[in-house]
């Protein structure tokens, strides 16, 4: 049996469309919501463009934020493809740059915690949590601090809590946190961007 270039179109398009309508099992509800939320923002009417960075490393990677000008609110980010850095790539971090926002209807906007052996989450406040992180240091430093190694040397250091710092930061924020950590004793400190 020959099969004419047109003939093959028509075959393939009808097998395409079964495909469609037989939609395999794919759930595209969320697919149709967020086209449909664009659809009400309007984007290519209102969206007024900016360049930004990447926090998440060091590398820098270039950033156009799509910002509807009646609201004021962020409704897209995606690479910038001027960025001579990126040249529009983005990694898997910064591609969800946008669900860090306050935009992102599903960020958590409340401390959530789970006792150890609980299956249920609890809504705690920030003063609450940050007390909580501060006994859990002070406690495990405490329990783990070495004043002295094997040979009689004064080491005062604790090896049981380490620290990652952030690429976001820049050199003012990280100068007061390296030397937290230093006061605290802590030798296992680390910088996020070498990683």
């Amino acid at each position: 049996m020959t099969v004419s270039r047109r003939d093959f179109f028509r075959i393939s398009g009808v097998v395409g469309a079964g495909l469609a309508l037989s939609s395999l099992g794919i759930d595209m509800q969320p697919v149709k919501a967020y086209a449909d939320e664009l659809k009400k923002i309007d984007k290519m009417k209102t969206a007024r463009q900016s360049t930004s960075v990447c926090a998440y490393c060091a590398v820098g990677c270039g950033l156009l934020c799509s910002t509807d000008s009646k609201t004021n609110k962020i409704i897209n980010i995606e690479g910038d493809p001027d960025s001579p850095i990126n040249e529009g790539a983005l990694c898997a971090k910064g591609a969800a740059t946008f669900q860090t926002t306050a935009a992102n209807p599903n960020r958590l906007q409340k401390v959530l915690y789970r006792a150890p052996g609980s299956d249920k989450w609890q809504e705690k406040s920030w003063d609450w949590a940050l007390a909580e992180i501060a006994k859990k240091v002070k406690a495990t430093r405490d329990a783990n601090f070495i004043e002295k190694n094997d040979k009689g040397q004064v080491v005062n250091r604790v090896e049981a809590i380490a620290h990652i710092g952030s690429a976001a930061l820049d050199n003012e924020e990280l100068w007061p946190l390296q030397a937290m950590m230093r006061a605290l004793g802590l030798v296992y400190i680390e910088h996020q961007a070498r990683i």
